[in-house]
């Protein structure tokens, strides 16, 4: 887009300075027409009053005045001859300016179009663009516009004018032509004026005398005029030539941002050949990642080399580490353990020098001071967030990659330091834990042990020592390394410094002993300023003389010692590569065998494929619950809210009324009270539960299927269950169904049979359901009956006796009184006691209380489902005479009041089920899901089995036998 508008504007500025060079140029051509009229004009008066034979007399006095203004003569010029004077040399000002604006231009534009020329093939080949960039056609285009647009411009535009001095030559000679012109046709307008006026016409003669009448006013006039577009003119191309000039400045800015991508892009092509050394320890690296996490007691098969970097505590193994990677990566402490979880650090060669840790896309620019701090800073987060239970250390391993020029290929891991003495903010077991840490990772019998020693302290004081001779005794693979030696040389003798280094101070064996300077103990310092100090150490120490001991050249400096770790890292993985990779091909075939085996018709899935199965098919169970039709929700619901609201209805309603003197008045204020305050609560969890019944009644279903699978059992339960747990309802709601349960409850009379019909049904159901409630309960207070006692083998226990000589009593009252209130009287509680005693049976008060409650319950039923027997066809007189009917149905119409509120908050609650719950249900199920997908603690819990273990070892072994292939395809490709 910039480019087209770049053309755009070049293009108008062309068409502008042309136009305006055209205008300038015709008029000037005009005014020297006009000027010559004048000028033959004035001759042809001034021969008139000379004479007839004044023309050569005439011609010659002009010419002298002309050629010379300030003799004697110019005095004696008349006023229409001085006029044409002046107008000649107007006429000659002008037209030499035109020319020399033109001769410039066209000096200047061929000046320009050979710098161009030049500048064009100064500019670097671009044919490799249309390989490198996509945009190859269009850059093509764009040149051939601006060439185009060169060649429009450098006719018509005067260039700076250290362009124009190039053609400064060309332009002279021009207006020596020209100059000799003007005079040539002045002298011949002299001799040749009689003859040019005499061949006019009289329209001709008179416009030539009018010319010369002009005033010097309107002849100065004139030339201002003249002037002035001169003067635009040159402001038009001044502008012109400082657009161009800019657009020049851009395009030579896009020119250096250009090369600049060449090289980049040459460098690449350079380094192409080093792509298979990069690729090869990133792939490698990645085979002992995938490794991490399936041979942890190397114990199998893991036993593919890597660095182990050990040592006492602040002996510099972090130090040689870090500059062995050119980069200061790990975080510093002072006297503080900080490394507090194994470190895997890949180091490949790359362009630039960059960090990025495994499972991050992030690449931390280790030139930028800020991208090492931020990248220290995460070192450290992601150490102590590995910590947990109060542990000082911790086995999980953080891996990053490093990537430099001159970075030799290898594969680090930094342990923590072994420590002598606790302090009192470590864990008790920080010990021996960094012991075993230590023992496990250099007990793989292929891992190169860096065995760092501190060289200013004594050596007897070294830990790690021992622990090397243990795990490597013979030192195959392990390599010696003294760091400090500058405090070394102040502080040791020199002697035994040279018996360590040559391997003979310490019973332990190596294969090599290196020498190296860590820094001068600054924090801020750089890895060049450290490597610079170490050189020059080196050159200047005594003690590594040669002429002092048997120290070689090649064992001291960090560079060497990069060089002979990578050397001996690559080595040994050629020597144990194959090895391994037969080791992986064997167990892969044990396992796909035993596999076949016991699974020959299921395909081997891993946890997460099984998991990604079983979320599709909750999910795909939550969208059933859209296509449960709006009868089914309206049934479940019903059932639901009154299994909800039955109990505070009959405890709270309808006994508290039917005992009251004023049944109808008693029910209106318990109904409001209800639904300004319970009943929308009450209806609101009825349909959370029945949202929860449904779904689960949907997962039972699936269960059921052919197709189902019981490995998914264990994790859907758990999903469920955790979304069910985190579900509310919303609070709206609340307040929804409170305005529609008041306004239905409002409405107290019955409207139609039908209706009367479904109430007199809704009071049976529900008092034989409540009846039946209280049946059970009197079973369990009073015993089995006589048949059961006979034919189960079953006796009555003291109590229930005694609660049935309690019954006898009551039941004797309630015949006397059938419309007895629910409580008993003082006397009667006397009465029943009385008798009792009579018959040895001592009771107190509360005691027959609790007996007459379940029985004054099932006697008041009983009476309830007569009257609904009563009331199912006596709706015409309750239609005519309302609640002064004969017969007391206020029963009935409390059940239908009732019954019409559930109606509506069913019907309510199913919209709020499809339009809202079932999609915020399916939403809080997806965020379950995507927790326990993230999970792998849980995923391994709720997915268990044979099937999936063995499922997970295949895939494994499978990724981790094929990733060595490809090592080792590209490996031999490096030879």
């Amino acid at each position: 887009m910039l480019r087209v508008t770049k053309h755009i504007a070049q293009r108008d500025a062309t068409k502008r300075v042309t136009y305006l060079c055209h205008k300038i140029v015709v008029s000037s051509n005009s005014n020297y027409s006009t000027l010559n009229h004048r000028f033959g004009g004035g001759s042809y008066h001034r021969q008139q009053q000379h004479g007839s034979n004044g023309q050569g007399s005439g011609g010659q006095h002009f010419r002298s005045d002309f050629l010379a203004p300030h003799g004697p003569k110019a005095w004696t010029i008349p006023p229409n001859r001085g006029y044409g004077m002046v107008v000649v040399r107007i006429l000659r000002g002008a037209l030499k300016l035109r020319y020399l604006l033109l001769g410039g231009a066209i000096g200047g534009g061929m000046t320009l179009n050979k710098k161009y020329e030049d500048w064009k093939d100064g500019l670097p080949d671009l044919k490799w663009l249309e390989e490198a960039l996509p945009q190859g056609e269009k850059w093509s285009q764009f040149s051939k516009t601006l060439m185009e647009i060169g060649g429009a411009v450098k006719d018509v535009i005067e260039i700076d004018p250290r362009l124009k001095q190039l053609g400064e030559d060309k332009v002279n000679e021009w207006r020596q032509w020209f100059d000799n012109r003007l005079d040539d046709a002045i002298e011949a307008a002299d001799y040749q004026g009689v003859a040019i006026v005499e061949s006019k016409d009289d329209i001709k003669s008179k416009t030539t005398v009018a010319a010369l009448s002009l005033s010097q006013d309107e002849s100065r006039k004139k030339y201002d005029n003249l002037q002035s577009q001169v003067e635009t003119l040159q402001t038009e191309i001044m502008n012109v030539q400082i657009k161009y000039q800019k657009e020049l400045e851009k395009m030579e800015k896009e020119n250096r941002e250009l090369r600049q991508q060449f090289l980049i892009l040459k460098q690449n092509k350079k380094t192409s050949t080093k792509k298979i050394k990069k690729s090869l320890i990133d792939m490698y690296s990645e085979v002992l990642d995938e490794l991490s996490g399936y041979d942890t007691s190397y114990s199998m098969a893991d036993h593919l080399p890597r660095v182990v970097v050990v040592g006492d505590q602040s002996s510099g193994k972090t130090s040689v580490l870090e500059s062995i990677a050119k980069a200061r990566i790990f975080p510093r402490g002072s006297g503080e353990m900080m490394t507090r979880a194994p470190v895997k650090v890949t180091l490949a060669e790359g362009p630039y020098h960059v960090a990025q840790f495994r499972d991050s896309d992030r690449e931390y620019d280790l030139t930028k001071e800020s991208d090492l701090s931020e990248l220290r800073r995460e070192v450290e987060f992601r150490m102590r967030a590995s910590v947990r239970g109060g542990k000082t250390v911790s086995n999980e391993v953080i891996s990053m990659t490093v990537k430099g020029p001159g970075l030799q290929r290898m594969v680090l891991v930094d342990l923590p330091g072994i420590i002598s003495t606790m302090t009192v903010d470590m864990a008790s077991d920080t010990k021996d834990s960094i012991h075993q840490m230590t023992k496990h990772y250099m007990s793989n019998p292929n891992a190169i042990i860096l065995c760092i020693q501190d060289g200013s302290v004594d050596a007897e004081r070294s830990n790690v020592t021992d622990l090397v001779m243990q795990c490597d005794p013979l030192g195959r693979r392990t390599i010696f390394v003294l760091t400090k030696v500058d405090l070394a040389e102040e502080l040791a003798d020199p002697d035994r410094i040279r018996k360590i280094l040559s391997g003979k101070l310490f019973p332990m064996k190596a294969l090599g002993y290196y020498a190296v300077v860590t820094g001068r103990g600054r924090k801020d310092d750089s890895i060049d300023a450290i490597r610079q100090y170490e050189e020059d150490f080196f050159k200047n120490s005594k003690l590594f003389h040669r002429r002092r001991g048997v120290i070689m050249p090649h064992q001291v400096t960090s560079r060497n010692l990069s060089l002979a770790v990578s050397d001996r890292f690559w080595k040994m993985v050629r020597e144990t590569i194959e090895q391994q990779a037969d080791a992986f091909k064997a167990t892969r075939f044990n396992l796909e065998t035993e596999w076949k085996n016991n699974f020959p018709r299921l395909r081997e899935s891993g946890r997460d494929e099984l998991f990604d199965k079983a979320k599709g098919e909750i999910l795909d169970e939550v969208v059933t619950l859209s296509q449960i039709s709006a009868k089914k929700w309206e049934e479940a619901l019903n059932d639901s809210l009154w299994d909800k609201l039955s109990n505070y209805v009959f405890e709270n309603i309808y006994l508290p009324a039917a005992q009251s003197d004023s049944f109808n008045t008693m029910v209106d204020i318990k109904l409001r009270q209800w639904a300004e305050q319970a009943l929308p609560a009450k209806s609101v969890e009825a349909g959370w539960e029945t949202l929860q019944k449904e779904f689960i009644a949907l997962m039972e279903k699936a269960k059921k299927s052919p197709d189902h699978d019981n490995i998914f059992d264990n994790l859907k339960a758990a999903v469920v269950d955790e979304s069910i747990r985190r579900h509310t309802w919303e609070d709206k709601a609340i307040d929804m169904l409170r305005v529609i349960q008041l306004n239905t409850l409002e409405d107290r009379f019955v409207h139609d049979k039908s209706e009367w019909d479904q109430a007199v049904k809704f009071l049976e159901t529900s008092v034989k359901a409540k009846l039946a409630q209280t049946e059970e309960t009197l079973n369990e207070m009073f015993g089995p009956g006589q048949f059961t006692r006979l034919t189960h083998w079953k006796s009555l226990t003291e109590d229930q006796n005694k609660r049935r000589h309690v019954k006898t009593e009551l039941d004797k009252i309630l015949r006397n009184d059938d419309k007895h209130i629910p409580t008993l009287s003082y006397d009667e509680l006397t009465t029943v006691r009385k008798n009792l005693q009579r018959e040895n049976i001592e009771v107190d008060t509360d005691y027959i209380r609790q007996t007459w409650f379940p029985v004054y319950r099932r006697h008041f039923l009983k009476q309830a489902l007569h009257r609904a027997s009563d009331c199912r066809k006596a709706y015409y007189l309750y239609s005519q005479q309302g609640a002064e009917c004969d017969i007391n149905c206020n029963d009935v119409v409390l059940f239908w009041r009732i019954q019409q509120v559930i109606r509506v908050t069913a019907n309510a609650l199913r919209q709020q089920v499809i339009n809202r719950e079932a999609r915020r249900l399916d939403k809080e199920i997806k965020e379950v899901l995507d927790e326990f997908s993230e999970d792998e603690e849980k995923k391994s819990h709720l997915l268990t089995g044979k099937r999936v273990t063995l499922a997970e070892e295949l895939i494994k072994v499978r990724q981790i036998q094929e990733k060595l292939e490809e090592f080792i395809n590209s490996l031999n490709q490096e030879k």
